[in-house]
């Protein structure tokens, strides 16, 4: 595995693979890597020729300062970890390479439409314009022909969806399935920062998951939702929002359609806020 920290670097190793007719496949991260970032590095590998994982921590999405300071940072066991998945090129920018202009500078702004203005867009102002920013800066450095991101960021997997329209790269995304933990956690980075009682706690995420799964064609949304919210209040979470959506657009619904749905959480437990969500297929 080859490691870059200059944009300039990156560039001339990706053109000498792209000239020989590699297909190159690319990983973005925020690091504190775990399994569900490997899985997504083994289909990258699958898929095409020389896979590219990045490591940036973007302060830029961050709409609490706190929490861009608090995020775990583990790059030695990072390294290890992509190495041995037999990662092709690594690049870990600073903050200055990926914002010589300033992380307050002046930088684009998206028409991400509906879907930046619900849920994680409601709750964290401005986060997914920087998801937009940093992804965009990114795209085009590596100009990938495949783009692997995970499914538990459902919203976000959406929102660059968008941005390959919006500015017309050509990159194919592949949206992968969120991996778990035995007990049915969602594999994230910010995993590292519960403590163990919170580790214990943080499984009645994907339970209440599955609760409305099992009912949702049995009981009035509202219902089913209120039912959701409980159970995540009982078990010590506040919730932000518990919310079924189209699974095409993010539309938020009030009844059953026969097309896929999603079902989306976020709560915080502590200090830590996270994610989950769970694909409803349409009925056969």
């Amino acid at each position: 595995m080859y490691l870059f920290k200059q944009v300039a670097d990156l560039r001339e190793a990706l053109e000498h693979e792209k000239k020989a007719g590699k297909r190159i496949g690319f990983v973005p991260t925020m690091g504190a890597l775990h399994q569900g970032h490997i899985s997504l590095i083994r289909e990258a590998k699958a898929l095409t020729d020389i896979v590219v994982c990045s490591i940036f921590v973007n302060p830029t999405q961050f709409n609490d300062p706190k929490d861009f300071e608090k995020y775990p940072i583990t790059i030695k066991e990072d390294i290890l970890k992509l190495n041995y998945a037999e990662t092709d090129l690594l690049f870990i920018p600073s903050v200055a390479e990926m914002y010589p202009e300033g992380v307050n500078g002046l930088h684009l702004h998206y028409d991400f439409g509906y879907v930046e203005t619900v849920l994680e867009g409601a709750f964290r102002k401005n986060h997914f314009q920087g998801v937009g920013i940093v992804v965009h800066k990114l795209l085009e450095i590596v100009q990938p022909d495949d783009l692997f991101m995970g499914q538990k960021d459902f919203q976000q997997c959406m929102i660059i969806k968008r941005l390959l329209e919006i500015t017309e790269i050509p990159s194919k995304l592949h949206i992968c399935p969120t991996l778990r933990e035995n007990d049915g956690l969602a594999m994230s980075s910010r995993n590292m920062r519960l403590s163990q009682t919170e580790r214990q706690t943080a499984t009645q995420i994907s339970r209440t998951l599955t609760y409305m799964k099992e009912h949702i064609r049995q009981l009035p949304f509202d219902i089913l939702k209120q039912n959701a919210h409980q159970q995540l209040q009982d078990a010590g979470f506040q919730p932000d929002y518990v919310e079924i959506a189209d699974a095409d657009n993010l539309q938020l619904l009030d009844k059953p359609i026969n097309k896929e749905m999603v079902m989306l959480i976020a709560a915080k437990l502590g200090e830590i806020r996270l994610i989950d969500n769970m694909i409803i297929p349409p009925v056969a």
